[in-house]
């Protein structure tokens, strides 16, 4: 296995409580832009704060809901988590676990950890009914972890067809993000953070996948050279790692 600076500054950073570093600086841009594309109220100096001080100060006249100050320092707990366990392979009981960390205490959906009970929705694109996600979710990681040596496109794939999927009641978005860094990590490539910025590219990406997956691959791509800018500023080595490609032969159906 390649040496992998980036995994390892985070880690290293993590474990010996490190501030004003990647880790640090990760935590944040990662939580406040899954979470805000999701609808959350709190901006990022707000969810610096949160990290930082475990507090922080309203705007005047400023609605935050409770569920979005839980869900910013569950996003950090389960940032911790994914770094935890970078090297171990995706399989159901990974991802209940990672969901349940991230909908702890959240009074806005009735099953944590566990797969959605009703159907759902996601945009335009038709989601798989309650009773067939198990299956589907066993499909899908099945011809994914076949995969060795799989390329940014590849982890890409995974995600839509998660998306498609959508298998928990809420949530669905921040987990496959979550397992989407953490896929870049294992697998030696440089990892991306999906922002404010690119959040309607994002959208249209998965919208127009099927008929023309680059879209979402652009976006991410995108995303993952904003990522670089922050890796150079923190001056780490990118000799070993990869924004590797190739053509996707198997999908997931």
């Amino acid at each position: 296995m390649n040496e992998n600076k980036i995994y390892q500054t985070l880690f290293e950073e993590y474990s010996n409580g490190y501030k004003n570093g990647l880790y640090h600086k990760t935590q944040i841009l990662f939580a406040y832009n899954s979470n805000h594309i999701e609808g959350s109220s709190l901006n990022q100096d707000q969810t610096r704060s949160i990290f930082e001080t475990n507090s922080f100060i309203a705007n005047r006249e400023q609605i935050i809901k409770t569920n979005d100050i839980l869900e910013a320092k569950n996003h950090f707990k389960a940032f911790d988590f994914i770094l935890e366990n970078t090297y171990k392979n995706i399989d159901i009981d990974f991802i209940k676990e990672l969901h349940l960390i991230l909908k702890k205490n959240c009074s806005d959906i009735n099953i944590i950890g566990d797969f959605k009970k009703k159907q759902n929705f996601v945009g335009d694109i038709k989601t798989t009914p309650p009773q067939s996600v198990n299956a589907q979710m066993q499909k899908l990681l099945y011809s994914y972890n076949e995969i060795q040596n799989k390329a940014i496109n590849e982890l890409i794939n995974f995600h839509f067809y998660f998306e498609k999927i959508h298998p928990f009641e809420d949530g669905n978005g921040r987990v496959g993000r979550l397992l989407m860094f953490k896929e870049c990590l294992k697998e030696n490539i440089i990892p991306f953070i999906i922002d404010e910025e690119h959040k309607l590219f994002y959208y249209r990406g998965l919208k127009e996948y099927e008929n023309n997956q680059g879209y979402l691959i652009q976006t991410c791509l995108s995303c993952q050279d904003y990522y670089k800018e922050l890796l150079d500023y923190f001056e780490i080595d990118l000799t070993q790692q990869t924004t590797k490609t190739k053509t996707i032969k198997r999908k997931h159906k």
